[in-house]
């Protein structure tokens, strides 16, 4: 096999050892249709020595069965696992892969091109770390281009390396590089994205992928895997305080009350002083359980178990936080960027179903603030959101949620609409904080905060007054 490791073959346990304290990188690779965008990871693998000698037969193979290059071997086929994407040449779903190198670890989400498959870019992009723009060099900034960098500013991603790829077909000119880095810069100036990063290179031939390019004597910055093991991740993170959504609450006996969920920013230890919002009960973190023993701290991204020190209500859909940091928010009315992934267009004022950190609730997009053209960045008053577009919107649910700023804490600061006949994920939003005082938000906020006596005052009943046979509401209310 001609896989980079050796010890692959000879001691596994050695070569998983070398590789469990490396970093992981996710990124995404986005662009127009037909820019190299398999074909550049293809390259990556196959230049890095990572592809076993079965899989570069398979793929020599297929090349002359689907004819979809001029050259032996089509490394697009490496990522293009369904039969209709080979057929076409085109990449429709996202195609996760999986590499190492000796600094670091990746994942890698390859994904369509073709504007009718924005959701699916939109899916791919949210739990990247970093995004891979590919221009042909030969048509420069194109639509495509504007509304995968709008959707990559709007998921928080902070890092892009733009690759300006076939550069063989412009003989590798200086100028045209120049002129296409400016013209994207001068696009970029209204996205936040604070890192970009240009590379020249040629995704067939593997000019500057792995290797520097002969062929560009002009260019003398890093390869497209030098810029990838190279960018800095660890000052990301906007928000340090802690935040745990609870997803579960696990009860396997009388004596063991746990809150399940995956820590979504910040740390934790055991005797921390705690909050759960929104009820805003207070306690200690006893012990921080997981299925290899308790742990004497956990850090975002760890899958945890905390047991309190005493038994305060909690639930699932609710958020953990440490007493004294920076606090969530808590409102029943909070506006979010949204991209609409359903067919049927959305509707202001139509019932939907939310799901954020952990929590499911009913509500509606009340109106819509502004849509936005990704093309030109301009907004324009809506009434409702077709397939692949992108809206401000104003959000107002039957409950009280706990959730962050996007930008500030992904995990707390995200949400799925979810349309209540179909069950189908209808869009995807991203929260930019509660909605300003006005007479529609503090309405939601005082029907939430009487249906939560409601609910408080009918459990009480039952409790009490068990002969009056009252029905459970809160089951009537989900």
């Amino acid at each position: 096999m001609s896989h980079q490791s050796e010890l692959i073959a000879s001691d596994i346990l050695a070569y998983l050892k070398q590789h469990e304290n490396k970093d992981l990188l996710r990124f995404i690779t986005c662009g127009n249709v037909d820019d190299g965008k398999s074909t550049l990871i293809g390259r990556l693998l196959h230049d890095s020595k990572l592809i076993f000698e079965d899989q570069l037969a398979a793929i020599q193979k297929d090349s002359k069965k689907y004819n979809t290059t001029d050259e032996d071997i089509d490394l697009a086929l490496l990522v293009d696992g369904l039969q209709a994407e080979r057929e076409q040449g085109i990449t429709i779903d996202v195609a996760y892969r999986y590499f190492s190198t000796e600094k670091r670890k990746f994942i890698i989400a390859d994904c369509p091109g073709h504007e009718q498959y924005t959701r699916n870019m939109a899916t791919g992009a949210s739990t990247s770390d970093l995004a891979v723009i590919l221009i042909d060099a030969r048509r420069g900034v194109q639509t495509q281009t504007r509304r995968h960098s709008y959707i990559v500013s709007q998921l928080g991603i902070r890092h892009v390396i733009v690759a300006i790829n076939k550069m063989d077909l412009v003989d590798f000119s200086q100028e045209v590089f120049d002129k296409i880095r400016d013209d994207y810069l001068a696009f970029a100036e209204h996205l936040a994205i604070p890192d970009i990063r240009f590379v020249p290179i040629s995704a067939l031939r593997g000019d500057n992928v792995v290797k520097p390019s002969e062929r560009a004597p002009w260019y003398d910055g890093a390869t497209f895997m030098q810029l990838l093991e190279s960018v800095e991740l660890s000052h990301d993170a906007a928000l340090d305080a802690f935040r745990l959504p609870v997803q579960y609450v696990n009860r396997p006996h009388l004596d063991f009350r746990g809150f399940c969920g995956t820590i979504a920013s910040g740390r934790v230890h055991p005797g921390d002083q705690i909050m759960v919002l929104p009820s805003g009960k207070t306690s200690k973190v006893k012990a921080i359980v997981t299925a290899d023993g308790d742990l004497a701290s956990a850090h975002v991204g760890q899958a945890v178990t905390l047991t309190l020190e005493d038994e305060i209500d909690c639930s699932r859909g609710d958020m953990i936080v440490r007493s004294g940091e920076v606090e969530p928010q808590v409102s029943a009315a909070f506006d979010a960027h949204i991209v609409w992934m359903n067919e049927v267009p959305l509707q202001v004022g139509k019932e939907y179903a939310f799901k954020l950190a952990g929590k499911n609730v009913f509500g509606r997009v009340e109106h819509i603030l502004h849509r936005v053209d990704v093309n030109t960045m301009e907004q324009y008053a809506a009434d409702e959101l077709k397939l692949n577009e992108f809206g401000l919107c104003r959000v107002v649910v039957n409950a009280p949620v706990v959730f962050d700023a996007y930008r500030q804490c992904r995990g707390s600061g995200n949400l799925i609409v979810i349309d209540r006949l179909s069950n189908a994920t209808a869009g995807a939003g991203m929260i930019t904080g509660a909605a300003q005082s006005d007479s529609s938000a503090q309405d939601a906020n005082e029907l939430a905060r009487l249906r939560a006596f409601e609910l408080e005052f009918n459990a009480l009943v039952r409790k009490h007054f068990p002969h009056w046979e009252a029905k459970d509401i809160s089951q009537l209310l989900k």
